[in-house]
């Protein structure tokens, strides 16, 4: 996080562009939580300001996902796709694709990575997308903010507890999943 708080300080008048444009790579690429860029925004441009500006560029970052995803990967059918949510959102269209797609926003288990590449692989449109996840992102972007600012308030020892902890439930999900596969 560090390293992001400095290359938006160090960006100059450049840094809400650099934060939006580092936001869309994180949107497109799918698999790198978001938070980090969050926590830098806050560190850098405060509260509020960053709040603002994280909730700007996971928006743009959604509606460049959901058009690149829909221009390239109209083939790919990858795993994720069989989860009941999924798979109802991939064939709903307009005022029930609306409520999937902000019913999953809202849902903080489920990858927004996941939600952008379902709903453009669904009948969806991108006005219908572009409202719903412009509504389904607030809340919980919200929690993910005050979430980062106690984190940051914290000591050095709570989050490498934290990170430690994150990372022994990660393993253990890991080898939780592969056992089942086994089986």
């Amino acid at each position: 996080m560090n390293f992001i708080s400095e290359a938006l300080l160090s960006s100059g008048p450049f840094s809400i562009a650099v934060s939006l444009v580092s936001n869309i790579l994180i949107s497109v690429l799918g698999f790198i939580p978001s938070v980090f860029i969050t926590a830098a925004n806050i560190t850098v441009f405060g509260f509020e300001k960053g709040l603002i500006l994280s909730y700007m560029g996971e928006i743009a970052g959604a509606v460049v996902s959901f058009w690149l995803y829909r221009k390239g990967f109209q083939t790919f059918q990858p795993k994720f796709m069989k989860n009941r949510w999924v798979m109802k959102l991939q064939e709903s269209q307009g005022f029930h694709a609306f409520w999937m797609i902000l019913m999953l926003r809202l849902l903080p288990f489920i990858p927004s990575g996941v939600i952008n590449l379902t709903a453009a692989l669904s009948k969806t449109g991108m006005m219908i997308f572009f409202i719903a996840t412009s509504i389904g992102k607030l809340p919980a972007l919200l929690v993910e903010a005050y979430s980062v600012t106690q984190v940051l308030k914290t000591s050095d020892d709570v989050r490498i507890v934290l990170v430690l902890l994150i990372l022994l439930i990660a393993v253990v999900y890991y080898f939780n999943r592969n056992n089942k596969k086994g089986m």
